[in-house]
């Protein structure tokens, strides 16, 4: 065991003395991959709304759940094995449930564009209004979930009158594709002019709005198996639990057998589950101008 250790050591050094010699790397990590990392995430979090959370309490909590349920399950079935993928698999719940807020926010947000967009086309060629205003006076009739990114902006707009200043507010807080584009169109024709201006924001508006009702389209049409994949991790479990009731049902799950396939059971269910959740998602639209 000794000897393992010390070639696991020495194999390592190996690696940290070749990979800051071959290519500048300090420590075991890739600090451009790190900082990737980092920054995606963030991304992430503001887009469910989640700004003023820190990955650190995001894991922190997500700790927290993975024993409570190591408990539970190891009073359940009196198992550690159990136990264990139990608290696994409720690892991952504040992900799923983050995964969700994000999913629901962006649909808002898709949904909300269309109208937006076609309002500040409305103002802009009809009332006369400055895109400046035009977009801050629509940005108080949107939705709360995107209200906050336009008093952001509106607030550096307010302060510098930097309108290039206040679009970079805006698309750093909504982080959203039709958010980037609109912007980059409106700051195109605020910094150069245009008198097609009309049209291209008619144009953006009717291609934002096809798209969301292909997305709406897509989800109606995997309603059924949404509700078959949630049936079918109901049922093993409620049949699990069943199981503790019945004779001797108690002892045999406390068996050793009886913990393996416990154990065998839920991860056949974990795996399941992202699996038929990857192969139903529907793919998210990714940003151009995010910068």
């Amino acid at each position: 065991m000794t000897a393992v250790a010390i070639a696991m050591c020495g194999a390592a050094g190996v690696y940290l003395l070749y990979t800051r010699v071959a290519f500048g790397r300090r420590g075991l990590v890739d600090g451009a991959r790190l900082a990737t990392a980092r920054s995606r995430g963030s991304l992430w979090l503001r887009q469910a709304g989640l700004r003023d959370v820190r990955w650190p309490e995001f894991v922190a909590a997500s700790l927290i759940l993975s024993f409570l349920a190591f408990l539970l399950a190891w009073a359940v079935f009196g198992g550690v094995l159990p136990g264990a993928v139990t608290g696994l698999v409720a690892a991952t719940a504040p992900f799923v449930a983050y995964r969700a807020r994000r999913a629901r926010r962006l649909a808002v947000a898709q949904e909300a564009w269309p109208r937006l967009i076609e309002e500040i086309r409305v103002l802009v060629a009809s009332a006369g209004r400055s895109i400046p205003q035009a977009l801050f006076v629509v940005g108080r009739r949107a939705p709360v979930e995107l209200s906050r990114a336009f008093e952001a902006a509106h607030r550096e707009w307010l302060l510098t009158t930097d309108f290039e200043r206040a679009l970079r507010v805006l698309k750093h807080e909504m982080a959203h594709p039709t958010a980037d584009i609109t912007c980059e169109t409106l700051l195109t024709a605020h910094t150069v002019g245009g008198v097609d201006l009309d049209r291209r924001l008619r144009d953006l508006a009717d291609d934002r709005l096809a798209d969301v009702q292909a997305r709406k389209d897509a989800r109606a049409k995997q309603s059924g198996a949404r509700f078959a994949r949630a049936f079918v991790l109901v049922v093993p479990l409620g049949m699990a639990l069943v199981g503790l009731s019945i004779g001797r049902g108690r002892a045999a799950y406390e068996t050793s057998m009886g913990q393996l396939l416990v154990g065998v059971g839920l991860v056949m269910l974990l795996v399941c589950w992202l699996w038929a959740s990857r192969i139903m998602a529907i793919p998210v639209e990714r940003r151009v101008f995010d910068r």
